[in-house]
């Protein structure tokens, strides 16, 4: 079997009985940033801008479009980039008359930071709402003070730990690298944690065996919460953070 600790794609597991993911899925994601958006930042429009480079980027933009637009918001304009991109005075001017109310960007770390920046001296002030590509301690190095407010959907936050192993492994991280462990070592482990959990459920090392297990997943107590898996595919709460003062901030927890 194999399992990823950060493929968000749902076309990944689709018809692969052999491929499961400990990460949740850009639906949920998308979803998740269209409540928050709503409920939270209180946001009746949006505008997005799409990395059509990126399957992740033009995927989470068409979940979160379609969840903000049942919950009664409108999108007012959409701009896309590439991935590499440096300049986006074109992007930013064509929204700009739009003037929405926050602007939706499921990029990468690099691009929404350089995007941030420009944006920021362009005079646009609405909060930036990203996905989990943004949870990337290089964001902060590379945007600066214009990303002080950008807020992002993830997977974890050291503040959102509740569970015994989550605890253990935050204590065993910061003792072996001095730092916190983020999104993607926290990913990393509940992956490797899960596998060893479903060979020992299997009581075989038959790989058929020990993916049916795995696939059989259920109210696992991981790193990043309770994780089920359902046709190889996590349900399992998402995380809410922020940057403030230079550094990522939890907000909330967002259970499926």
């Amino acid at each position: 079997p194999l399992i990823t600790p950060t493929g968000t794609n749902p076309l990944l597991t689709q018809g692969k009985n052999f491929i499961s993911r400990a990460c949740f899925i850009d639906p949920f994601q998308g979803k998740v940033a269209a409540i928050y958006a709503v409920k939270n930042l209180h946001a009746k429009t949006a505008a997005i801008v799409i990395d059509s480079a990126q399957d992740y980027s033009v995927g989470l933009a068409k979940f979160f479009e379609e969840n903000f637009k049942k919950l009664g918001g409108k999108i007012v304009a959409k701009t896309f980039i590439q991935t590499g991109e440096s300049n986006f005075s074109a992007q930013i001017a064509a929204l700009k008359p739009a003037n929405p109310q926050i602007i939706y960007m499921p990029c990468y770390y690099q691009e929404i930071a350089l995007f941030a920046r420009q944006a920021r001296e362009f005079g646009l002030k609405q909060t930036i709402l990203a996905g989990d590509g943004a949870a990337e301690a290089a964001l902060i190095k590379v945007g600066g003070a214009a990303v002080n407010g950008l807020t992002f959907t993830t997977g974890f936050a050291p503040e959102a730990i509740k569970t015994p192993l989550g605890k253990k492994f935050e204590q065993a991280y910061i003792a072996k690298y001095k730092k916190l462990p983020d999104n993607f070592a926290a990913l990393s482990a509940d992956a490797y944690f899960m596998l060893v959990n479903a060979i020992d459920r299997a009581k075989s090392d038959n790989p058929v065996k020990i993916n049916t297990a795995l696939r059989e997943t259920k109210n696992f107590q991981g790193i990043t919460g309770n994780i089920t898996l359902v046709n190889g595919d996590a349900i399992k709460p998402a995380v809410i953070e922020k940057v403030e003062n230079g550094k990522f901030v939890y907000v909330t927890t967002i259970n499926p």
